[in-house]
């Protein structure tokens, strides 16, 4: 017999939004979670095609003496080249979204999560997803967290915060949002209610 695929909900949101909150309460309710931000750390582990392919691109020095990626290193070869950035992005991310794939094809839960901050710049690779949720936050509840979680100034945080997809495009996407104010009991309570429409959607999906 062959296993019907588990139902899939992207979670998205902001810089700062609180999508790690919402993930980590989604995976005490047993819900497996594939983060993008781990799988672009996989595609390139040492020993991996996609390591082979970042060296032949940028060249040995981009390794470390253990032969993992370099990061620093890395991030100085990219930091203020586009094109450099651009040819990074070109052999990460495919491997990235063929990496989520996998996984949520693979999963024998009722219903996954794929947590992807870019989803909105990214959406028309992601159209076999079944459920897009979008946590959200004011700018300046992001821009207060985002300053005091990277100890940054505010100009560095609004910079990082408008190089994202705007809240606006975010929320076009949304089939389900979640208001993070940052209120642990209302942040449990729309976990909870949305684990069981969840789990419903996914029983009639089979």
């Amino acid at each position: 017999m062959t296993h019907a695929r588990s139902y899939v909900v992207a979670l998205t949101g902001g810089i700062a939004s609180g999508k790690s909150a919402v993930s980590r309460r989604f995976e005490a309710l047993g819900v497996q979670v594939y983060d993008a931000d781990v799988a672009a750390r996989e595609v390139i582990a040492r020993g991996s095609d996609g390591l082979q392919a970042v060296v032949a691109h940028f060249g040995g020095e981009v390794l470390a003496a253990d032969g993992t990626l370099d990061r620093a290193a890395m991030r100085r070869r990219v930091f203020g080249d586009d094109e450099a950035r651009r040819a990074l992005e070109a052999i990460i991310h495919p491997r990235v979204r063929a990496w989520m794939h996998e996984h949520a094809l693979a999963d024998r839960g009722p219903y996954c999560l794929l947590a992807i901050p870019l989803l909105a710049e990214n959406l028309a690779h992601y159209g076999w997803v079944d459920r897009v949720l979008v946590v959200d936050a004011s700018e300046a509840l992001q821009l207060d967290r985002l300053m005091r979680r990277d100890d940054i100034d505010e100009a560095l945080a609004r910079r990082m915060i408008e190089r994202q997809a705007s809240r606006a495009e975010r929320l076009a996407l949304a089939h389900d949002v979640i208001e993070n104010h940052g209120d642990e009991a209302e942040l449990d309570a729309a976990v909870t209610r949305l684990h069981e429409s969840y789990l419903q959607l996914a029983a009639r999906a089979r």
